[in-house]
């Protein structure tokens, strides 16, 4: 499918089928002229496999909304100029911020009435 495409758009949730699923053998299908856009979770791409293929020059660059460890990203992706990259936005439509803003107001009133809060913040990162 990557010989077919000029931009490759990695949509998907991340499982055990799909980490890495995008790999230097992927990069090098999209060849020298194709564009990789992550959108999904950085785990589905093989970050290193991705930035070797960008250094060089295997796949024309990419355009990444998430990486492998987030917040981190490599210095190496933050120097290349045929790299675009967002902070993790790309979910950030009004529907999303419209749902997120009735869950916080939910966890709030549970809160302040003394019950458990809908959705806990996981603190063991």
């Amino acid at each position: 499918m990557a010989r077919l495409c000029d931009c490759l758009v990695a949509m998907c949730p991340l499982t055990p089928q799909t980490l890495g699923l995008v790999n230097a053998r992927v990069l090098d299908a999209l060849g020298p002229e194709g564009y990789m856009i992550n959108v999904a979770r950085g785990p589905v791409v093989d970050q290193q496999a991705l930035i070797a293929a960008l250094k060089e020059k295997r796949i024309a660059g990419a355009a990444l909304d998430v990486f492998w460890d987030e917040p981190d990203v490599p210095a190496e992706l933050l120097a290349m100029e045929n790299v675009v990259m967002t902070p993790h936005i790309g979910s950030t439509t009004r529907e999303i911020r419209e749902e997120r803003g009735r869950k916080m107001l939910a966890n709030l009133k549970a809160h302040f009435a003394g019950q458990p809060v809908l959705n806990p913040v996981a603190t063991d990162r």
